[in-house]
């Protein structure tokens, strides 16, 4: 599966603000986001040129309406938060996240049967997802959720991915005590040759750039507009 910015470039030539711009998912997955803020978020995607944008799915058809005629891919959370969700489960609900319009599926991987040892499990479930997302032209990001692995963990968990299909590893969800770290990137680029999305507590410009240099291609962050100011301030 290929896609604009879903390759598995382990350096990205990141020359100024604008190619930032392209590798950041701008997100809202709040519980008690509104409408309006989802609007809002797909104005600040166009007029800051994100790549994409990230919501629940319950919104994937409003982002889709806004978003419509423009380049900005529309992303849907699936099994989100926990992963712990039935595999059918989780393919039924990317399948209808893609039916309103989103191009990017990211799902949090089955945490619990990764810790049980049943990697079988592991790979059968985003195996599942994978096929169902090529099949619709989409792409597929697996959210590891690292604060609650070990580094053995998320290498395995990493190696699960890439031979089950998917686009991309993900580091969080973001609704976990833990964030992003410029180690547990660097863990992953070496671990595979998919993407590595970096999500979770990027919120300035220096976090985002090494993030970039510890090899993540893609950046999930709802401080997308600020990092961008502060990109366009220092050029």
């Amino acid at each position: 599966m290929s896609s604009q910015n879903s390759g598995p470039e382990k350096k990205l030539a990141i020359r100024n603000w604008q190619d930032f711009a392209q590798i950041i998912d701008h997100t809202q997955l709040r519980p008690e986001a509104t409408a309006d803020q989802i609007v809002r978020l797909c104005e600040e995607a166009a007029e800051y040129s994100f790549g994409a944008v990230m919501v629940n799915a319950c919104y994937v058809g409003l982002a889709s309406s806004k978003l419509q005629g423009s380049e900005i891919r529309v992303g849907a959370t699936i099994g989100f938060p926990l992963g712990a969700t039935l595999t059918n489960v989780k393919v039924f609900e990317a399948g209808e996240a893609i039916k309103l319009g989103a191009r990017e599926i990211d799902m949090v991987m089955n945490i619990g049967a990764l810790k049980s040892g049943n990697r079988e499990l592991v790979l059968s479930d985003i195996r599942a997802v994978a096929e169902s997302v090529h099949v619709q032209k989409s792409l597929l990001k697996v959210i590891l959720e690292t604060v609650l692995l070990t580094n053995d963990e998320k290498v395995l968990a990493c190696e699960i991915s890439e031979k089950a299909g998917a686009d991309f590893v993900k580091t969080s969800t973001g609704f976990l005590s833990g964030v992003a770290t410029v180690e547990d990137v660097a863990l992953m680029r070496r671990a595979v040759t998919i993407g590595v999305k970096a999500s979770g507590g990027i919120r300035t410009a220096v976090d985002a750039r090494k993030m970039v240099e510890a090899g993540a291609n893609r950046l999930g962050t709802s401080s997308g507009v600020n990092i961008i100011r502060e990109l366009r301030s220092l050029s």
